[in-house]
């Protein structure tokens, strides 16, 4: 092992079907080292934290660990833990229908036997040290997400750990609790504990770190000094686009360019909800596609769904077409006219066991009320009109959507929204996980659609795609809209300045 190395991963591979989820990946964490373990979505940043606590066997390659000759085998997360390594993860692993002590104290007693009273009192000295506002006895259920989380991270540090990992520990935190974290994180350090820090927020990043290793597409990008590394050459490395290659890659493909006659279709001032998001003022034009932009986890999908109302509103003023209007929820927007085809399709999109043309006809008929359903002819002929309209790939009308390809899902989906013949569109990643050819006839459909008066926000992790559709960005990083970009600034250099906050 290097000098001073706590942990050193060396060959890393990792393959799941189809997929090449790590690929010859080496990490050197140091002691005493925060070190920031940076990458896009699908860049291999989870995978290679599953291969250190177990949760994933690798395939080639080794893992040293300080203190042990030769190489460790980590087969188990009870492996990794008795190693020393401590894991708090982003979704909330403890029980809730436990008590905070019994949370901290799960899985490490011995014996039948509990001492409640020693176990109470270790973890309320705990809890006080990290300042944590919640009882030993307190049923953790009780307690906010923001607390849950902290209280993870205090049985992690409680483990005397060699390694912490901390996978998006602050996503759930307010500012205050962040920097709470932070000097625990600092205290850690200066024990000479090695801290692996997966997130999103940039700022976080260079507040606290010092090292990253970025990883794309499963591969080793590189390993730098915070010092050395300043956040536009993090972004561009991140998405894998060198500064001196940089071109406008419009295409053939032209926005929309809206009249002088040009009205708001939607406008929103200091808009906030409770995802997390900064207050923002958006506004779109009849006509006009615009996107949200920014790395992973900045906002973009927080700031849709505030609009559509599919998160609660907390702050802020709406309008369409300058009358001010209440959205609570998304029949509120979908009675205004708006549609929203979702981020994760799967999710919050198709329903698997419906056949393609209920799937089509589901928003027209919660618009219209289930208690006036559709004739069975009119859904058939609903269905066959956008098949026909969106080349959908299918049997038949009946044929169940989990059956389709996520191309082909996708498109139902987008032809559930059109038949409601909404005024103002948001789609939020609609060629995500689907082929080249299918990503072309969305990018046309959506700038013919334009052409013809609808407003379109579109969102993508593809910044080409974002340039060859949009004639407006509006940039996201760190939950807040840092800037607005249009014209000549449409690049992919503006746009990874913009984000990096103008850090060259």
């Amino acid at each position: 092992m290097k000098e001073k190395s706590v942990l050193e991963l060396k060959n890393i591979h990792k393959t799941f079907p189809g997929v090449r989820a790590l690929q010859a990946v080496d990490f050197t964490l140091r002691e005493g080292e925060i070190h920031a373990l940076m990458g896009e979505n699908g860049a291999g940043k989870s995978t290679l934290i599953k291969v250190i606590t177990g949760v994933y066997d690798k395939e080639e390659g080794e893992i040293f660990l300080k203190g042990h000759e030769g190489a460790v085998h980590i087969h188990a997360p009870q492996d990794a833990q008795n190693l020393g390594i401590s894991t708090v993860y982003q979704e909330i692993t403890l029980c809730p229908n436990l008590s905070v002590a019994e949370n901290m104290y799960i899985g490490r007693t011995k014996g039948h036997i509990q001492n409640w009273r020693k176990m109470n009192a270790g973890a309320e000295r705990i809890l006080r040290t990290l300042d944590i506002p919640a009882k030993a006895t307190q049923q953790l259920g009780t307690c906010s997400l923001a607390v849950q989380q902290m209280v993870a991270i205090a049985r992690a540090v409680d483990m005397d750990c060699k390694v912490l990992i901390l996978d998006e520990p602050t996503s759930s935190l307010d500012d205050q609790e962040v920097q709470k974290l932070f000097g625990l994180m600092r205290d850690l350090r200066a024990k000479g504990v090695g801290i692996i820090f997966v997130t999103h927020f940039l700022d976080q990043v260079y507040e606290v770190c010092d090292k990253i290793t970025v990883l794309r597409d499963g591969k080793l990008v590189g390993e730098y000094e915070i010092k050395d590394l300043p956040r536009v050459q993090l972004v561009s490395k991140m998405l894998g686009k060198e500064l001196d290659d940089l071109s406008d890659i419009k295409g053939d493909a032209v926005p929309y360019e809206a009249g002088a006659d040009a009205e708001p279709v939607l406008e929103a001032e200091q808009l906030q909800s409770d995802a997390g998001i900064k207050p923002f003022d958006f506004h779109i034009n009849k006509g006009e596609v615009n996107g949200f932009t920014g790395l992973l986890g900045s906002g973009r999908s927080e700031c849709v769904r505030a609009i559509f109302g599919a998160d609660r509103i907390i702050n802020g003023t709406v309008k369409m077409k300058g009358e001010q209007v209440k959205i609570s929820k998304p029949l509120d927007a979908m009675k205004k006219g708006v549609a929203y085809l979702p981020e994760d399709r799967k999710l919050d999109g198709i329903i698997g066991d419906l056949s393609v043309r209920e799937n089509i006809i589901l928003a027209a008929q919660v618009l219209k009320g289930f208690c006036k359903p559709f004739t069975k002819a009119q859904t058939y002929q609903f269905a066959d009109e956008y098949i026909k309209l969106l080349d959908i790939k299918t049997a038949s009308a009946d044929t169940p959507i989990k059956s389709l390809s996520g191309g082909n899902q996708q498109k139902v989906i987008l032809g559930r929204w059109l038949l409601t013949h909404p005024e103002y569109l948001i789609l939020d990643e609609p060629t995500r996980g689907i082929d080249v050819g299918t990503k072309v006839d969305i990018q046309k459909l959506v700038m013919k659609l334009a052409s013809e008066g609808m407003s379109i926000t579109f969102i993508s992790s593809e910044t080409d795609e974002m340039l060859r559709t949009c004639s407006r960005l509006v940039v996201m990083r760190d939950r807040k809209v840092v800037g607005e970009l249009t014209g000549d600034q449409l690049t992919q250099s503006g746009i990874m300045e913009t984000i990096a906050g103008g850090d060259m």
